[in-house]
């Protein structure tokens, strides 16, 4: 049940996995599509992470700390997003585009 709770604490559920295909398996079960990471040496693959796992922020080696809008530039975060259409009335091409940030670090955290 840890993997569905979310705890509204600073409390994490860590898995260890067997491979690449586990975790992005165990992410598209359990994972809120907002912000997921992986720590690995392996260039191959943390770029298959970084493509195949359906979240809005992918992070390599980086700290998901940094998944906030302040850090990306946007001044202060007035709400998040994990669904793909947040368009209310006319759609144009503008309101269908939705993006994918990948982030890659050397292991950084914030302070």
């Amino acid at each position: 049940e840890d993997w569905s709770t979310e705890y509204l604490a600073p409390v994490i559920s860590v898995k260890v996995v067997d491979g690449v295909d586990e975790a992005i398996s165990h992410i598209e079960k359990y994972g809120s599509h907002h912000t997921d990471a992986i720590i690995t040496e392996n260039g191959e693959t943390a770029q298959r992470f970084l493509s195949e796992v359906d979240s809005a922020i992918v992070m390599h080696n980086a700290s998901t700390q940094y998944a906030d809008g302040g850090e990306f530039g946007f001044g202060a975060e007035i709400g998040i997003a994990t669904g793909r259409m947040h368009a209310r009335g006319p759609v144009g091409l503008e309101q269908l585009t939705t993006f994918k940030y990948q982030v890659r670090g050397d292991g950084q955290t914030r302070p």
